[in-house]
């Protein structure tokens, strides 16, 4: 089992790289976003790596982080979302915006995906809502709040500053973050339109 490669990249092509180990080349796919931020030809390069082996077939998949990785397994638990629809999403979504997805059970966000439908969208934020927490990385901080606000059981307070921010035009994960970090500021007891002016200036920064 090869869990990670450290390396030389050979070439890099619309869907995967050539990394050479000490003589010996690899073949490694990886979504569209890993792909873009390793180096050129000749440049080290290190990725995580996931192994498949099939009666017919050793596939290598490549990730930037070891956080990527595990979204990459964690995906393919959902029902119709195997390796190639589990890439598409990570190409599309940052672990980060994922995780935000997931929290706010935004399945239009997942959907920008190519080859997601309505469907495996759904069932993306719907099964994973509960393992997704443990996978957030960098949007942890406000992952409670956004849960609150997908499973529609927020304050009221709350519920209003975000609704409101999006009707200005702010995306729900934007208008999440501000929320959350107005109340930072407000405390948990601030009404809407203490929120909804905080975290104006929260966007505006």
């Amino acid at each position: 089992m090869i869990g990670k490669l450290k390396g030389t990249i050979e070439e890099i092509d619309e869907d995967h790289v050539l990394i050479d180990v000490h003589g010996v080349c690899y073949v490694a796919f990886c979504s569209s976003r890993t792909l873009s931020r390793l180096g050129s030809a000749g440049e080290a390069a290190v990725l995580f790596i996931e192994t498949y082996v099939r009666e017919d077939q050793l596939k290598l998949f490549g990730f930037e982080t070891a956080l990527e990785r595990e979204w990459f397994r964690l995906l393919q638990s959902v029902q119709g979302v195997g390796a190639k629809v589990a890439l598409a999403v990570l190409s599309t979504l940052t672990t980060s915006e994922l995780a935000n997805a997931i929290a706010l059970q935004d399945k239009a966000m997942v959907a920008r995906a190519p080859g997601i439908g309505p469907k495996v969208a759904q069932r993306i934020v719907a099964e994973l809502k509960n393992k997704a927490p443990a996978l957030s990385g960098d949007a942890g901080s406000t992952m409670g709040l956004k849960q609150e606000l997908g499973e529609g059981v927020a304050s009221a307070p709350i519920a209003d500053a975000v609704s409101a921010l999006c009707n200005l035009g702010y995306s729900r994960d934007q208008a999440a973050n501000a929320v959350a970090a107005a109340m930072k500021t407000a405390g948990e007891d601030a009404d809407s339109a203490k929120l909804i002016r905080l975290g104006l200036k929260e966007l505006a920064r």
